[in-house]
Parts: structure tokens; C-alpha cells; sequence
């Protein structure tokens, strides 16, 4: 029996009762009515959310290889124009789908995205399939064994369609690499769909798969979500497993990080549940102590919420187009009776956590430093000036009383954010301060983007993102509007430490509110 298959019954009834809960029963194996009414085509359900995908191969309306043939023939005429999807998978997707209307057919489902077509970032590995980490070291690597994301999204049910573009090594704000070359924004061809998960945000933005796994240290998810006008949820540190996330070595057993996540982006804030409920939990050994669910939302109505916000901030002004979008999302949650207070919560330094996040996130890179370049990393670390490089040699070179300083401000961090917690649901901020920008494959330091108020560092998009990675709580990206030149904007929302479903409810009401998703002009 495949592994993705071999399943314990008490699997098999939480995944049937989680799916039984978002999608209203129906008899299994009842064939579909052409005739009957509201009877739609599969062309129909391109932009449909994964949910919805999935109760139509559920009810027989559609099946799982006339969707999954759908996306084939959406790689085939739309992917030349964004590159997004770069390793198709088409021989195993299609049999999959077959596998998963057989089963169907005999009263059987694998699981809640029975039959339903996703994209993989090329940064899990999917047994047997060529991921690179868009490492041109790496462009002839097959994967050897799943990822542990991989190997619970088969679990579901789900199609594998293929892998999607990323930045070398997964550090850039832009989806390109030697291998095969840049993706495009849906959006404006001539822009970029963001980084490091932006050929799955490109592609969900086209129209192509219903979600896709993505990681973020430094706003993989959340970012490509707000230039691409979908939603993507960077989960509470260390909910979802990383192992086989970019590894050079798989193991059976994943360290805990103090940055990195895993999760999902899709077209709907409703798919993001779903997506985590999957993937999220314990692995490997910890698995053999521990379990894990997830939280119920804390509000069941939008004026319930109780929602701090902030729209702007010294550090890291907004482009003006980006902030009008962000300033009528706030304004229509006041007028639908939501409780809005403008202000950073108490005791938390913006700044302070901006500039322990970069520390952090430039120890997370020291196991690859040469030691030939430590010495003058020191040297360099001496000047103690504050900018990205003193800190960064900082981090690298110096003693590891640094660090252990640094996780203890971080610890600090989060207990200040979970007293504000306390009184407030969640917290309103922007994800990024300008929306897509134009390509640019030039040397860091001499990237700027342009804004209506003139030209800004490019290393000010990590600043909006680096909160909640910083203290690891969770943010959803959802998409509130577009700019004037007809470009997504997406509103960032930070919910309490392991309570993920509150943020991504949230978003759902925000979308009902202000129109979510919308497809991109052409696609």
C-alpha cells in the first residue's frame, strides 16, 4: 500500500469528521446530476476555495481528474506568462486523481482535500521529485523521502501538481534564480510576485492549485500573499514541523527554531484553517508525548473583536497608496461595530524587536560562515554601529553570550505582546509598506523602490514582517483592496500565541467586509 494511504482508521475519522465540518454531508458515491440545478462546469471552479473544491469532488458534482486536467491545461497556457509552476508533476498528479475517484467511488475519501490539485513550494521535499531550493548546487537533487508537511498534505488527500518558483536559497523578496530564471507577478507582469513562497502566490493568484505550503523567517509567506492579493497565515513558532523544509540531510527528527515556521497561503482565509489543521502538530518523536489542536476562534462576530491597530510608524513610514487601502479597512471594521485602538501595545519597542529580529536572523546563518571570514567579521562586529552589517558580524562572529542576550529580549518580547493579549484579540498592522514592485536582479545595496514620496531602502520590507516573527506569534495576511494603479494591498493581522484561528478568522470577516480575493485582470 503507498505510504500516503497507509493510514490508521483514528486518522482516517479525524480527517473524515475535520472534513465533515467545513463541507455539509452528502451521500459518498452518488453520482453527480447534470441537470440539476445550479449544475456547474469545472471551468467554474478555478477561483473556488479548496473547501469549496473539495465538497464538489465530495458531492460527485465534479471529479478530482476533470479539476486536476483543469490546472494541467491552466500550467499549459497561462504558466509561460508568470512561471510560477516550474516542475510540473503531471504523470503522479493524474493518477493520484484517478486513485482518488476510484476511491470515491467505492464510499471512500483520503482524507479533507480528497482529490483536490495543490502546488508545492521548492523548498519541502516531495519523494522522487527534483526540489532545488532554487540552488543551482541542488538543480539535479531528487528528494529522497517526504517532507513531514508533504507527507501530511498526500494524508489529505491532495493532488501534488508540481513545485513552485523560489529566490536562491529562499533569501530574496523576489522569486528568481539561476535555474529557471523569474517569476512574475499576475497582477503586472513587470513586477515581482514577492519571496521566498512567490511562484505559490503567483500561482494561486492565476488561478492555478487551491493552496500551497509555504515557510517564513523573514515574510515568505506574508509577503508574496500581499503583493499577489491572496492570503497566507505564518503560524505560532513551532506548530507545524519543518523537517524536510530545506534540509541537506534528512532526519527523523527536527530541532525546534526560534524563527522559521511553516504554513499555508491560499485564495481564502477559511482554506488557511483547513491548511493548518492539516499540517500542523507534532512530529517524529515529540509526537509520542505531545499533541496539538487547534484553538477556536475567540469571536464569533465581527463587532465582537477587539482589534489595536497601526497604520504607520517613524521607523518604516507607508507609501501613501498602500496606507489609504489599509486606512479604509480600518475605517469599515469601525463602521461594522468592531472595537478599534490605535497605538503599539504597551511595553512593546518596535524598533528594539525590529533590531533583535535582524540579530537573530543573522545567527541563524552562522554554521555557514567560513572561518577564514570570521576574523574580519569581528573586526567588523567592534563597531557596534546598529547597521545591518555590525549586526549581522555581531551575530556571526561574536561570543554566544550575545545570543543567549538576544533570545532573552525575544522571550521578553512575547510576554509583552501576550499581556496585550489579554484585552485585545488581535492586532491590525501592514505587511509590507509599498505594494508589488518592479524587478530588480541587481546587488542588494543598490536596490531602491520607488514610492510617491521618492526612493526607499529595499531593506525596509523586513520591517513590518519581523514583529510577529520575532515574538512567534501568528499573523494572517488577508487582502483589503488595491492600490490606484490597481495593485493588491494585504492587511497583516498578529493573533495570541497559539490561538492561530483567531487571526484567520478575523481575516475571514475582513473578507466578507471588504471583498477578499479577486482574480487579476486576464487570468
Amino acid at each position: 500500500m503507498n505510504d500516503e494511504r497507509n493510514i490508521s482508521r483514528r486518522e482516517f475519522l479525524g480527517q473524515a469528521a475535520a472534513l465533515s465540518a467545513a463541507l455539509p454531508f452528502v451521500k459518498l458515491g452518488a453520482k453527480a446530476d447534470p441537470a440539476r440545478k445550479g449544475a456547474r462546469s469545472v471551468e467554474d471552479y478555478v477561483f473556488s476555495s479548496a473547501v469549496d473544491a473539495a465538497q464538489a469532488i465530495r458531492r460527485g458534482d465534479i471529479s478530482s481528474l476533470e479539476l486536476t486536467e483543469l490546472m494541467f491545461r491552466r500550467i499549459d497556457s497561462i504558466n509561460p506568462r508568470i512561471n510560477a509552476v516550474v516542475t510540473p508533476t503531471r504523470e503522479e498528479a493524474l493518477a493520484r486523481a484517478k486513485e482518488a475517484d476510484a476511491a470515491r467511488a467505492k464510499g471512500k475519501l483520503f482524507g479533507p482535500l480528497h482529490g483536490v490539485p495543490i502546488a508545492v513550494k521548492d523548498a519541502f521535499d516531495i519523494k522522487g521529485v527534483r526540489i532545488t531550493y532554487g540552488m543551482p548546487a541542488f538543480k539535479d537533487h531528487i528528494a529522497t523521502q517526504d517532507s513531514a508537511v508533504v507527507e501530511r498534505l498526500r494524508r489529505s488527500g491532495a493532488v501534488l501538481l508540481g513545485v513552485t518558483n523560489v529566490p536562491f536559497m529562499l533569501s530574496d523578496h523576489q522569486s528568481y534564480n539561476d535555474i529557471f530564471g523569474q517569476t512574475n507577478n499576475p497582477w503586472d507582469l513587470t513586477r515581482t510576485p514577492g519571496g521566498s513562497t512567490g511562484g505559490g502566490a503567483a500561482a494561486l493568484a492565476a488561478g492555478i492549485g487551491y493552496l500551497t505550503p509555504g515557510s517564513d523567517i523573514g515574510g515568505s509567506i506574508r509577503g508574496p500573499a500581499h503583493f499577489c492579493g491572496v492570503c497566507g497565515h505564518k503560524p505560532t513558532l513551532n506548530v507545524v514541523p519543518l523537517r524536510g523544509h530545506m534540509t541537506f540531510s534528512l532526519t527523523e527528527f527536527d530541532e525546534p527554531t526560534y524563527l522559521a515556521v511553516a504554513g499555508p497561503l491560499a485564495r481564502y482565509a477559511k482554506d488557511l484553517k483547513l491548511a493548518l489543521e492539516i499540517m500542523g502538530g507534532p512530529d517524529s518523536d515529540d509526537a509520542v508525548a505531545y499533541s496539538w489542536k487547534l484553538p477556536q476562534p475567540r469571536r464569533q462576530r465581527l463587532k465582537d473583536y477587539r482589534v489595536g491597530y497601526v497604520l504607520d510608524e517613524k521607523l518604516c513610514p507607508l507609501s501613501s497608496d498602500v496606507r489609504t487601502v489599509l486606512a479604509d479597512a480600518v475605517a469599515a471594521l469601525r463602521e461594522a461595530g468592531a472595537t478599534l485602538t490605535e497605538g503599539w501595545p504597551e511595553g512593546v519597542d518596535p524598533g528594539g524587536e525590529y533590531q533583535n529580529w535582524v540579530f537573530l536572523l543573522a545567527a541563524t546563518f552562522a554554521s555557514e560562515t567560513r572561518e577564514e571570514k570570521l576574523a574580519e567579521m569581528r573586526a567588523r562586529a567592534l563597531k557596534q554601529n546598529g547597521s545591518w552589517e555590525a549586526l549581522d558580524a555581531l551575530a556571526q562572529a561574536g561570543p554566544h553570550k550575545n545570543f543567549i542576550d538576544a533570545r532573552g529580549k525575544q522571550m521578553v518580547a512575547r510576554a509583552k505582546w501576550q499581556e496585550y493579549f489579554r484585552t485585545h484579540d488581535a492586532f491590525l498592522l501592514p505587511t509590507a509598506f509599498v505594494p508589488a514592485f518592479k524587478h530588480d536582479h541587481g546587488p542588494w545595496p543598490k536596490r531602491a523602490l520607488e514610492t510617491p514620496e521618492g526612493l526607499r531602502n529595499y531593506l525596509d520590507l523586513f520591517f513590518w514582517i519581523s514583529l510577529a516573527t520575532h515574538s512567534g506569534h501568528p499573523a494572517t495576511v488577508v487582502p483589503v483592496g488595491l492600490t490606484k494603479e490597481s495593485l493588491p494591498v494585504g492587511a497583516q493581522i498578529i493573533g495570541p500565541y497559539l490561538e492561530d484561528a483567531t487571526p484567520i478568522d478575523l481575516a475571514e470577516k475582513m473578507e466578507q467586509l471588504l471583498g477578499g480575493f479577486r482574480p487579476p485582470k486576464g487570468f
